[in-house]
């Protein structure tokens, strides 16, 4: 039974519900220039009726290639006030994944920063594009810090072609409208209808768009909301990048729909990240577990007050037990009581759909889902349900799964399926458990397998083993071909002291990984790195680490 109401209203009422509710509180902080929310929504309104002016309509593909600026929430706002689909794409994407991005989506507009214009200009012309806005990331800038900006890379940036037909600069579209001008909301608008595409990351292949709705967003950030629960005085580091749906969904739309203060960091570091929480105080932070591995390193967090935190999120990937007791450890010692939780989540439900409860950390578990999430194990390949402790698949259902697939009903039909208990339940593809509390534990996924002499192995399984070692910081482990058991293992390890790298340790961890493993998962060898390659978004690229062997 649903417990939480959602409002028949799309993102954008939403935000302006908030900004109506609390128009002096700051919505937004970029690098020191901060807006209240009662100037957010004017710049929503003046892009929104600038967007009109030029004709773009409901239903319109936008592509909005963006890092965390003002831009991208004042456009992404915008485009959902007029009905527009927002088709969200990492800033740093090669031009054949932008011509990808434009044809798969439909686009008909883009917008994107100046130094990024470069990557688009190959394959414009073999896409619907009829126009890209350009930003400057100093737009929002004081002109002390526009200076500064553009002392230290602004000047490196090579300016388009004046002559370019198809390039619109940022403030020549807001001067098309008048100041303070709102045009309506349509009232035909309706919170189910498709306003987002985000991609997949591409594990499995070709990244998949997948479409979602006002909704989906909008129930997600009343859910998470509960978790805190969190106050329009509350502070979040939105570090995730808005083209991944646990920075857009969670580090932005819940924030801003709770009247609370987004903390947009353009370029994760460590070292940024760690001045930020000594200047911001938050009172959230969410991100990748390689970013809180690299926050345990980082020299500036050994003097940082941390009794600001209500709680710190881990998800995107696996979340390494020493990591999180290290961290844990690391707030209690810095006057806090907060605790990193992990989650678990997927694009196809716009991201977290299940979270570890406050106090409720049980080893293994990524948690129980969000109030109005359903979550169930089902045998491989069927809909009947497994008894707690069983592995099989899991299954997750409630307001926040996509509407499907971007032009592939078949892969929609074969993940969105109707069981017989009347439910519409996404297949997402791991291998989970569940125990009689209903705590789900993470197993694989399930295409990520290494037959072992024939034997079904998993590479996360021996990982979290390796990571659990005092002396690794992270790992990764991927199946090399055997000429004898077909494939054997090989583990990508970094230590937490890099120079006691030596054969006797690469032994040392193969004898520990013999004592806690059957046989086959025991790697063969052990090759220590100082980092391990990182996807867009900071989970550990095991497939470039296959490639990257399978070339040698």
């Amino acid at each position: 039974p649903h417990s939480l109401s959602y409002p028949g209203k799309t993102m954008y009422q939403l935000v302006r519900d908030a900004a109506l509710r609390f128009p002096e509180h700051i919505a937004y902080d970029f690098m020191g220039t901060t807006s209240t929310y009662r100037t957010l929504l004017e710049d929503i309104d003046h892009t929104a009726t600038a967007l009109t002016g030029r004709g773009l309509q409901k239903g319109d593909a936008v592509t909005v290639c963006l890092p965390n600026c003002p831009q991208a929430l004042i456009f992404f706002y915008a485009l959902n006030k007029i009905g527009a689909v927002a088709s969200m794409i990492h800033p740093l994407s090669a031009p054949a994944e932008i011509e990808f991005y434009l044809k798969e989506s439909g686009s008909v507009w883009a917008v994107t920063l100046n130094a990024f214009y470069k990557n688009f200009l190959p394959v414009l012309e073999r896409t619907g594009v009829r126009t890209v806005v350009l930003a400057k990331i100093d737009d929002y800038l004081s002109p002390v810090k526009r200076a500064f900006f553009y002392l230290a890379s602004g000047r490196k940036i090579k300016a388009p072609d004046p002559a370019d037909p198809r390039v619109l600069w940022w403030r020549e579209l807001l001067a098309e409208a008048p100041d303070g001008t709102a045009a309506p909301v349509d009232t035909t608008l309706s919170p189910d209808d498709p306003a987002v595409i985000l991609y997949s990351g591409g594990t499995t292949g070709v990244p998949k768009g997948i479409l979602l709705s006002s909704k989906n967003f909008n129930a997600l950030g009343l859910q998470t909301a509960t978790q805190g629960p969190i106050e329009s005085t509350d502070v979040i580091l939105s570090i995730l990048p808005v083209f991944h749906g646990f920075g857009l969904g969670v580090c932005v739309h819940t924030f801003l729909i709770a009247g609370g203060k987004c903390v947009l960091v353009p370029r994760f570091t460590a070292e940024s990240v760690a001045a930020l929480i000594t200047k911001e105080k938050p009172q959230y932070m969410a991100g990748v577990p390689t970013l809180y591995e690299a926050l345990l390193r980082e020299k500036r967090m050994k003097n940082a007050d941390l009794s600001c935190f209500k709680t710190a999120y881990a998800g995107g990937d696996k979340l390494p037990r020493s990591v999180k007791e290290r961290f844990d450890t690391l707030i209690r010692n810095h006057g806090g009581t907060a605790e990193l939780l992990e989650g678990y989540g997927l694009t196809e439900s716009v991201t977290a759909c299940i979270v570890t409860p406050k106090g409720h950390y049980r080893p293994g578990s990524v948690g129980i889902p969000l109030p109005d999430m359903l979550a169930k194990i089902v045998a491989p390949g069927t809909m009947e349900e497994s008894p707690p402790g069983t592995d099989g698949e899991l299954c997750v259902a409630g307001p926040t799964l996509m509407l499907g697939y971007l032009n592939s009903p078949q892969e929609t039909k074969s993940t969105l399926r109707t069981h017989p208990d009347g439910i519409t339940w996404l297949h997402t593809g791991d291998s989970c458990s569940m125990d009689e509390d209903g705590f789900v534990y993470f197993k694989l996924r399930i295409k990520r397998i290494v037959k072992v002499s024939g034997v079904s192995v998993s590479p996360v399984r021996v990982e979290e083993v390796l990571d659990a070692h005092p002396d690794v910081s992270l790992s990764c482990v991927i199946g090399i071909p055997d000429k004898y058991k077909l494939q054997t293992l090989k583990a990508f390890v970094v230590l937490s002291d890099p120079d006691a790298a030596s054969p006797e340790k690469e032994r040392a961890l193969i004898n520990y990984c013999k004592e806690h493993l059957i046989t086959w998962s025991v790697p063969e060898r052990i090759v220590f790195r100082d980092n391990l390659p990182l996807t867009l978004v900071g989970k550990v690229a095991y497939r470039e680490l296959e490639n990257e062997e399978a070339g040698n």
